[in-house]
């Protein structure tokens, strides 16, 4: 019997993804380990590898589809020998879009349910179309995408399609803009569904400290003196060595709200958020409170490098116990960041600027001011012990050899 070949499930909160192309034809020989195709989920673009061999006898989900359940059959391999009329009722007409709405589901009568995607009715209701007056070429007569896009380039006149207003005699200056529509990626749904999620559902409230960063700016340098560019230790790899060290000493605050209990956790696990181009994902640096800052900096390294390319594994950015956020490469002095459930606390991070202080000898002077704010779930962690936590923690950036000790 023809092998089938699944959506896997990536990662334990996986329900669907993207199947974003084949890499192997059909008929072509497939053999243990050959990458049979590209899935992108919330987080990352991940390989299907090939644990049988034969000949991929079968694409039933095209390059390209978007919402593939996990577990639905989106191939099938024939094993040496076997005959392709295996094949002939081996399909999956719920999951498989039709090549074109050759024969598509007549328009509902008028005032009549239409079934349409999400995406589809968001379109139609952009463009002025009458969902009504449009063949559905989905499972059972279900408007989709295509269908809208088809409508668009059949419309030919301004009753089909809403158009700007223009009045003679007015310049261009004078007309609405326009503009282009992108449809969300699956990372940018999800990044879209968890924080607002998290504004809605989590109590933040925000601590927030200056810290002169002077004498880590001069342990930093020194550190650096004879180091290779690619084993230079950064301010963000300190910066992670600070939270592992605080969290230790401020157990309390080393922990996530989980239903009816709170976790609290025996190391520092570190979540990094690193900048990719559809959006933010937070790579883990496991176990920061017993690495040191140069394995941190070379972890961090790797999986940020990793993480832009799309290449990350789901342990890699799942679970942790604390997130920093740093924007302290850009013009950020100061700002609040977003909760990253499950964790109970983000540390955002501003530049380091230079302003008037006063020295320790009372005297005015001038140093590196850098600015860090909490933001803290106050179901899991009250607001004495986030003072501790951000207490401990301008303790070790203003004197970072403690970090070292």
């Amino acid at each position: 019997m023809p092998i089938d070949i699944l959506m896997p499930a990536l990662s334990p909160t996986m329900t669907e993804g993207t199947l974003t192309r084949w890499l192997k034809k059909e008929h072509d020989t497939v053999i243990s380990g050959d990458v049979l195709a590209e899935i992108e989920t919330d987080k990352a673009t991940m390989e299907i590898e090939a644990i049988d061999e034969g000949t991929l006898g079968k694409i039933l989900i095209p390059e390209g589809t978007e919402g593939v359940a996990v577990n639905t059959v989106i191939g099938a391999i024939l094993e040496e020998g076997e005959d392709r009329a295996l094949l002939d009722q081996h399909t999956q007409p719920t999951a498989k879009p039709e090549a074109a709405p050759k024969s598509a589901t007549p328009p509902a009568a008028s005032g009549g349910r239409v079934f349409a995607s999400p995406l589809a009715r968001r379109l139609a209701a952009d463009k002025g179309l009458n969902l009504q007056q449009i063949s559905g070429s989905g499972p059972h007569g279900r408007v989709i995408l295509r269908d809208i896009e088809h409508a668009i380039l059949q419309a030919t006149t301004t009753s089909a399609i809403r158009q700007p207003m223009v009045v003679a005699g007015t310049s261009d200056l004078d007309a609405p803009s326009g503009f282009t529509r992108v449809p969300l990626s699956a990372m940018r749904k999800i990044i879209a569904q968890r924080l607002t999620e998290s504004k809605q559902a989590i109590p933040h409230f925000y601590l927030s400290a200056d810290c002169h960063i002077d004498k880590l700016l001069a342990l930093r340098q020194e550190m650096n003196t004879d180091a290779g560019k690619a084993d230079k230790i950064s301010v963000n790899d300190l910066i992670v060595k600070a939270c592992a060290s605080a969290l230790l000493k401020q157990p309390k605050a080393n922990a996530c709200f989980d239903d009816d209990a709170v976790r609290f956790f025996d190391h520092a696990d570190i979540a990094v958020a690193v900048s990719i181009p559809d959006g933010l994902i937070t790579p883990v640096i496991r176990r920061a409170d017993q690495r040191s800052l140069s394995n941190i900096s070379a972890l961090t390294k790797d999986l940020a490098g990793r993480a832009r390319e799309g290449k990350l594994t789901p342990e890699e950015y799942q679970g942790g116990s604390f997130t920093i956020s740093n924007l302290g490469m850009f013009s950020v002095d100061q700002f609040q960041a977003v909760i990253n459930p499950p964790h109970a606390c983000i540390l955002a991070v501003g530049r380091g600027r230079k302003t008037p202080i006063v020295l320790e000898d009372g005297s005015l002077g001038v140093g590196t001011v850098m600015n860090i704010t909490l933001s803290v779930d106050h179901r899991t962690v009250d607001g004495a012990v986030s003072a501790m936590l951000l207490d401990e923690l301008k303790l070790l950036i203003e004197n970072p050899v403690k970090m070292l000790i």
